[in-house]
């Protein structure tokens, strides 16, 4: 009996034909994701002076500098808790909707424009000589404007726009995906509004919404155009992202910017972490009840 060719040894090994569809994927991670990421880590166990460790050390004892993880929690946290509290209902609305398409591109419409674009919208609405400020005015409701601009408000009101659409196209994903059938169960069985949500809707729901919110988090958490523009970079909302761009490309220490880069990485990775497993205790079943 002849031994069996090279083709056939290689493929018992699960390296045949289609394996090999995976490369042009794996090469693009390897070149856009892992060298970069591991070329991070050693310029920035290279500092400019002192030991391998210098530049997070620097870091950690500078409040003007770890003080920028809590301002960038303080608002990627708060505008993603919010970006979900308003998808959820909404999507239970739209799902129910016949004209679902049209009111879902309306929705989605601000992540078309960009982070900078609505920034500059924001500064023409929100400022002191802006629509809102002079409406109100005009109706008596304020004898003076409200300052919505260069500071918390500002940058909190720009993360909101950009970010609902994508926390909201999440979403109305997971909530069409629930089969109706489960519901009209319920609903037979003398199950309220209230309780058909608590006891099916977000039992199903909470895998997702934890992805959700973490997708949402991280791109909460890389604000760096809002807080330029309609923040106060020097001050309260002088975040992460920011620290890492001076020091990069003002002090020219690109070592520690990349410091700082891996920092801002391993916050966001810990919130993940956290939310993924904290989603375990509301449900930890199969998803078997979904349609699609």
């Amino acid at each position: 009996m002849s031994a069996p060719s090279l083709r056939s040894r290689l493929a018992a090994r699960g390296l045949d034909g289609t394996t090999l569809l995976i490369l042009p994927g794996l090469i693009f991670i390897l070149a856009l994701f892992v060298y970069p990421f591991a070329f991070g880590v050693i310029d920035s166990l290279r500092p400019k002076e002192g030991a391998w460790y210098a530049n997070y050390a620097k870091f950690f004892h500078d409040p003007y500098q770890y003080g920028t993880i809590a301002a960038t929690l303080w608002l990627a946290l708060p505008v993603t808790i919010v970006n979900l509290a308003l998808a959820v209902p909404i999507a239970f609305r739209v799902r129910l909707m016949r004209r679902q398409r049209l009111l879902t591109t309306i929705l989605v419409l601000p992540i078309t424009l960009g982070t900078v674009f609505v920034a500059d919208g924001l500064l023409t609405f929100l400022g002191p000589r802006g629509w809102f400020n002079h409406a109100l005015m005009l109706l008596g409701i304020l004898h003076e404007p409200l300052k919505l601009t260069n500071n918390y408000w500002g940058v909190f009101a720009s993360l909101l726009i950009t970010g609902f659409p994508f926390a909201f196209l999440l979403t109305l994903s997971y909530v069409s995906g629930i089969d109706p059938a489960i519901e009209q169960a319920a609903a037979t069985l003398g199950a309220g509004p209230r309780q058909r949500f608590a006891r099916i809707f977000l039992p199903l729901l909470v895998p997702g919404l934890a992805v959700t919110f973490c997708l949402s988090f991280v791109q909460a958490y890389a604000v760096f155009p809002s807080a330029v523009l309609l923040g106060a970079p020097a001050g309260p909302t002088r975040v992460i992202s920011i620290a890492a761009y001076q020091a990069a490309f003002e002090q020219y220490d690109h070592s520690m910017g990349s410091a700082i880069a891996l920092i801002m990485g391993g916050v966001e990775l810990v919130v993940v972490v956290l939310v993924l497993a904290g989603r375990s205790l509301f449900y930890r079943g199969p998803a078997g009840g979904t349609k699609g």
